[in-house]
């Protein structure tokens, strides 16, 4: 009996890794992402050492498992990665209230946001 495998998510010469529940809303990760989409691993880790957005060192640690993972599951070369997709998502949201006047109240959303990054090796030329 048992389950059947799932089927593999990335091809051989890449590697991934995800963050679920980031405390910021998906748009303002989705600035952060941009800034590294297509990159080489080394340059995109330094740019997002150095960036002033707070979300920028989550997303750093998600980009080092993602190298980490290259390089210690697939056997890929770190030298030659970049980084060929970070895409943003949506995940679940706090509804909070705050009390307003004549008693009613309005609603505070706080959304979170979930991250992957997928690193490719580069083809040689």
């Amino acid at each position: 009996m048992g389950q059947t495998a799932n089927a593999k998510r990335t091809k051989d010469n890449e590697a991934m890794a995800m963050a679920r529940h980031l405390r910021t809303s998906p748009y303002k990760l989705n600035l952060v992402a941009e800034t590294i989409r297509g990159q080489k691993a080394e340059k995109a880790l330094i740019d997002l050492t150095f960036s002033k957005r707070r979300i920028a060192q989550d997303v750093r640690k998600v980009l080092q498992a993602a190298v980490a993972n290259a390089e210690n599951n697939h056997g890929l070369d770190v030298d030659r990665l970049y980084v060929a997709e970070a895409y943003v998502g949506k995940s679940v949201t706090m509804k909070r209230f705050r009390a307003r006047a004549r008693g009613r109240a309005s609603r505070i959303i706080k959304p979170f946001s979930r991250l992957t990054v997928v690193v490719r090796e580069k083809e040689e030329a």
